[in-house]
């Protein structure tokens, strides 16, 4: 068995027999060249053929699994897809924003948030979409009580994209509830609430992209040609809310396989 490992694995420094003191001591440290030559043969010998790891899987953490696609963008319907120089113009805008945020960021960071603002922690899913969409979004209720003489209560129609609130998120946060807003997406309506967030959310969203965030508006993009596909009433304002989600995503964070072709 040995020779034939020998034949697949030669030896890069083959070790004769060495003359060894009677008292040599495999446990101390070499004091030659031919003792620490022994001592490594001696330790290869007592090292078992094969090794078995004692992997507790409680102690694994769970890595997500980013998956790129390569499939485009379905065309927008008849008459509704945007022109080469209305995409060019809603890049400049979203660039000039998004520069305004970076050079301001400090700034509305150091602001207090209202007492009713509570952020959710990153982990938390569902909080984030409560917080973003509100209780009437989420849990899809056609109407809420009249509360006109007691102000807004945003836990029921959503906390609205603040410069105060996303300048607080950290780029793990706003992956994540970009993560948390698209997979609600993928089986819900198209909302006024959740557009502002996703275009807030792509305004944070910081160049060059990681991997599971350039998977995620890929995701997102086809999933806003598909719903603008499906579109029966042709809403023209919910159509260019979704044309400017695709177009931020192909022109702006070059994703150009995604681009609608100009009317």
């Amino acid at each position: 068995m040995e020779s034939g490992l020998e034949e697949l694995m030669p030896r890069l420094l083959p070790v004769g027999d060495c003359d060894l003191a009677e008292d040599f001591d495999p446990t101390v440290p070499p004091r030659t060249p031919q003792e620490y030559l022994k001592r490594v043969q001696i330790e290869a010998a007592r090292c078992p053929d094969v090794v078995v790891a004692q992997i507790d899987p409680r102690k694994l953490k769970k890595k997500p699994t980013v998956n790129i696609s390569i499939s485009g963008c379905q065309p927008a319907p008849e008459g509704y897809s945007p022109t080469l120089k209305w995409q060019q113009q809603q890049v400049a805008n979203f660039s000039a924003v998004r520069q305004s945020l970076n050079k301001h960021r400090n700034h509305w960071r150091s602001q207090h948030l209202d007492s009713n603002v509570t952020m959710p922690k990153s982990e938390d899913e569902e909080g984030w979409k409560k917080f973003c969409l509100g209780e009437r979004v989420y849990s899809e209720i056609d109407a809420l009580p009249d509360n006109e003489n007691l102000g807004i209560d945003y836990t029921k129609v959503g906390f609205p994209p603040l410069l105060s609130i996303v300048s607080r998120m950290n780029q793990a946060t706003v992956t994540s509830v970009l993560e948390y807003l698209i997979s609600w997406f993928g089986e819900k309506k198209f909302t006024p609430e959740l557009g502002r967030w996703l275009y807030a959310l792509l305004a944070c969203l910081e160049k060059p992209l990681l991997p599971e965030a350039h998977s995620l508006i890929r995701q997102l993009a086809r999933r806003c040609s598909e719903v603008r596909a499906l579109e029966e009433n042709k809403n023209e304002e919910q159509i260019s809310a979704l044309n400017l989600i695709i177009c931020l995503v192909s022109r702006y964070f070059d994703q150009r396989d995604l681009a609608d072709e100009p009317s």
